[in-house]
């Protein structure tokens, strides 16, 4: 599996277009901000724990795995298929203080067997002091309206949950498995088997975490294509995930803030992540 590294004189960044473009690794003043469980990365029939996912053309999962378009029925495993397949590297331009990496992907045979439609997508990294943006842009290269939902799912290493501190443009959550809502303090329960909750009730355009136990400040910046953040951890692993999805699950078949393109149009969207050590 090939790698491909872009660097400057404050970060580095790991990427591997064959495994779905994943981001691997993110170094920022020679620290790891990524988890990656290696073990699973090695095996190509397991699904990424670790890195920066891409979710597309959905997020989460369907009920049954399955949506309803034009009154047919297709089936779609979690989160899509961008994160399974492999991009194409497009180019990489570097310079000491900024570098960028840009993948594609392009609908085949494989992707309108489950989602029918003519799409491209083009992502490009970049790497400047202490930020990683992630540019978007969703191209339609059908003769018919595309819908989707988009979104990220980076695993922040961590290595004592107790000591993080969320700030989340929220005062609310639904959690994913009661399906119960319940008030924000800025605080989890990390006893818990699992943690899955989606913040649909955003009121700003950021999020930060305060890891003090790495001494690390993140801050997490999404424009208008996200109406969603999702929390994520498991007991006993070293890492949790704060995922900035365009749509709730289910989207495809609810239509709840669904993304629809028209025929030869394009959509671009950023994410920003910026790492800060004190």
């Amino acid at each position: 599996m090939k790698k491909f590294y872009i660097q400057t004189n404050q970060s580095r960044l790991e990427v591997v277009p064959e495994r779905g473009g994943i981001i691997t690794s993110w170094r920022v003043q020679n620290q790891e901000i990524l988890y990656l469980d290696e073990e699973r990365f090695a095996n190509p029939q397991l699904s990424v724990r670790g890195g920066i996912p891409i979710l597309f053309p959905i997020c989460g999962n369907l009920p049954n795995n399955t949506y309803t378009l034009n009154d047919k029925q297709y089936t779609l495993k979690q989160h899509g298929f961008a994160r399974d397949l492999p991009w194409e590297f497009i180019e990489d331009q570097v310079t000491p203080e900024k570098a960028s990496l840009t993948l594609a992907l392009s609908s085949n045979e494989q992707t309108r067997a489950v989602y029918p439609f003519e799409f491209k997508l083009a992502f490009t990294y970049q790497i400047q002091g202490n930020t990683l943006e992630i540019r978007q842009k969703y191209t339609n290269l059908s003769t018919e309206q595309m819908p989707f939902s988009t979104g990220l799912h980076p695993y922040f290493l961590t290595v004592d949950k107790n000591q993080l501190k969320f700030e989340i443009p929220s005062q609310e959550y639904q959690d994913q498995i009661t399906k119960e809502i319940h008030l924000f303090n800025g605080d989890f329960d990390y006893n818990r088997d699992e943690i899955d909750v989606a913040f649909k009730q955003l009121n700003g355009k950021s999020a930060t975490v305060t890891d003090n136990a790495r001494k690390l400040k993140l801050k997490l910046e999404y424009d208008d294509t996200y109406s969603t953040l999702v929390f994520w951890t498991v007991i006993g692993k070293d890492y949790y995930c704060l995922e900035p999805w365009s749509a709730a699950r289910n989207a495809l078949n609810t239509g709840e803030r669904l993304s629809v393109l028209e025929p030869e149009a394009s959509h671009t969207a950023t994410v920003r992540l910026t790492a800060n050590f004190f």
